[in-house]
């Protein structure tokens, strides 16, 4: 029987960002999907505080090169990729030099969260769904972590769905409470729609906030889960309202069995019309 293909995608993994409930989470899951049996590829943003020399990062020229247009500007894509041996994983990493080259995550020195978060947003999705088909890799489902990843759900079910690619693809987004204090740039509608989404898509995003892009996000999701164990009330409620597979908080010594036993009930369900 075929493995199946689970792509994970996070705005943080450990080792190569200091630990955090994203970046373990993220880790340990792709980690231990990898070891039952499932073919993986793992994906995130190089930002510019990680260490490539410490972690040998290199530039993967094969699969460079592509230029994305954002918000009607070219950006160069950049792509990279490291081994956790530990792990026996590879890591991609998505990178251009004006999203990605601030010696950062998202928010500068004195905790304030970059302005262009959203655009880095749209650049690390397209440029995780591109990589992909360069590789001529079909993941059968998409592991979103972060809300960098929460545009990836749109991309899939709206931008891509006549791509032959990802024809049969499905998205889970995992909720955690770490967001963003700052709404996004208040224009990021008109940048949606730049990019190809309909108004019927772009119309969603008129409050550019943590909560309402969460609650769009879970709109084109297959399955929803949750990587926080004490999870805030709103998020709570949007989870709780969402109409897809869904897979409460687990504690880690039983995540990384049930959160496998859901890719699957996931990959396997059948898409309703």
């Amino acid at each position: 029987m075929e493995k199946k293909k689970v792509l994970f995608i996070s705005q943080e993994i450990s080792p190569f960002l200091p630990k955090s409930e994203v970046s373990t989470t993220a880790r340990s899951l792709a980690q231990g999907v990898q070891e039952g049996g499932k073919e993986i590829r793992v994906f995130m943003p190089r930002f510019g505080v990680i260490n490539e020399r410490r972690h040998q990062l290199h530039e993967v020229i094969r699969l460079s090169g592509m230029n994305l247009i954002i918000d009607d500007t070219d950006h160069p894509l950049i792509i990279k990729v490291a081994s956790i041996s530990a792990a026996r994983m590879q890591v991609y990493f998505i990178d251009n030099e004006e999203y990605f080259k601030r010696k950062n995550t998202v928010a500068d020195d004195k905790d304030k969260e970059h302005a262009d978060n959203d655009e880095r947003s749209m650049f690390f999705c397209r440029g995780v769904l591109e990589t992909v088909k360069k590789l001529g890799w079909q993941p059968d489902v998409i592991h979103c972590n972060g809300w960098m990843t929460s545009l990836m759900p749109l991309y899939i079910k709206k931008l891509y769905k006549d791509d032959p690619h990802f024809a049969n693809t499905k998205v889970v987004y995992n909720m955690y409470n770490d967001g963003f204090n700052n709404n996004w740039d208040e224009r990021l509608a008109e940048k949606l729609k730049f990019d190809g989404f309909d108004e019927d898509v772009t119309k969603d995003f008129a409050e550019p906030s943590f909560e309402n892009i969460s609650k769009v996000a879970t709109k084109y999701v297959d399955g929803l889960s949750v990587g926080s164990e004490d999870l805030s009330p709103e998020l709570r409620a949007i989870f709780d309202g969402a109409e897809c597979e869904k897979l409460d908080f687990v504690a880690e010594e039983n995540q990384v069995k049930e959160v496998s036993e859901f890719l699957d009930k996931v990959i396997d369900a059948e898409v309703l019309i």
